[in-house]
């Protein structure tokens, strides 16, 4: 038996005593799967609501009382090379480097090995690292679909995105800039200088000031981390605005979707949900970082023997732009 090392966890609770590291059989690519040597992943909400079983209705998904066998190792980011393909594998070849958000097709990531059907994945350009290339595919479609699929957003408005400092927001205000917006961040501690650094307008932080009640207004707020029901938004936005949230607590996004029609019938602002489309526009974001329109903030990279302690991190909201760990050499 060839084996290699992955996280799992067969219960929920705090990713550092969840997550153990273990030496496990290496997969074998089915038809139309390719298996990945990983040499980096990216952490995700995904990977947190797994590991800690919050929000509790996330246990519909992965397991009511304990996480279900096909969920157990994390990770829906990667970037690795093509080690082997299984049959009917069409576009992918031996020693191809790879990346992509996997979500469609599983999870497993935060492993030396993992096989994965090859649409959930493309090739990486030339001039990508693989540090590089995990940190943009599930975070640059949100912020790429939220301003342009949902958010239809215009050239010169004012934007703001709150949660501005993680993976997604620090993306969102690279693309926003590319339609000349006035971009304002939303969040608290150390970030806000490095929001401040990377080219953020104006930066906020919620800890002092709630932005909802500055008494300014926005064409279009993308929202990172949607904690608050959405009545509270509507006093933040011009006529005709649009509130756009990313994802969040499940009871005020139903509370948004219940209200979305009425609140647009009645004020004319739109209150829209990102339902994203894994991968759909990564050509467009290639040729975006090609030029230099848009750059990757990494926190890390990690060890891989870090994941526990990364996701915990992702959990507690330390971290400015995305968590990467360094898997493979």
């Amino acid at each position: 038996m060839t084996s290699m090392r992955a996280f799992y966890t067969e219960r929920y609770g705090d990713p550092e005593e969840v997550l153990q590291l273990k030496t496990v059989e290496k997969p074998t690519p089915l038809s139309g799967q390719v298996l990945i040597k990983v040499k980096a992943a990216a952490v995700n909400d995904y990977d947190w609501c797994l590991c800690s079983g919050k929000p509790k209705e996330y246990r519909l998904i992965f397991g009511l009382f304990e996480p279900r066998r096909k969920h157990r190792c994390p990770g829906m980011e990667v970037a690795g090379t093509v080690e082997a393909t299984g049959e009917e594998v069409k576009n992918l070849n031996i020693g191809d480097r790879i990346y992509g958000d996997t979500s469609d097709h599983g999870f497993g990531s935060f492993s030396e090995y993992m096989a994965v059907n090859e649409t959930g994945l493309r090739k990486m350009p030339d001039s990508f690292s693989f540090t590089e290339a995990v940190a943009l595919p599930h975070a640059s479609m949100l912020a790429l679909q939220a301003l342009r699929d949902e958010g239809m957003i215009g050239s010169g408005e004012k934007v703001l995105i709150n949660g501005g400092g993680g993976g997604v927001g620090t993306l969102a205000m690279y693309l926003a800039k590319t339609h000349d917006a006035e971009v304002t961040g939303v969040d608290s501690g150390e970030k806000l200088e490095r929001m401040r650094a990377i080219g953020f307008d104006h930066v906020i932080d919620y800890r002092k000031e709630d932005f909802t009640k500055t008494g300014q207004r926005y064409d279009l707020i993308v929202d990172c981390r949607t904690t608050r029901g959405p009545l509270a938004h509507l006093r933040a936005l011009k006529p005709n605005g649009r509130y756009v949230s990313i994802g969040g607590q499940s009871g005020k996004l139903l509370v948004m979707v219940m209200l979305s029609g009425l609140i647009r019938l009645i004020t004319k602002k739109k209150l829209l949900i990102v339902a994203v489309k894994a991968n759909k526009d990564l050509p467009e974001i290639e040729e975006l970082h090609s030029v230099g329109k848009l750059k990757c903030e990494i926190d890390g990279p990690y060890s891989f023997e870090k994941t526990p302690w990364a996701i915990k991190r992702f959990g507690k909201a330390e971290h400015t732009g995305k968590i990467v760990i360094k898997i493979g050499g």
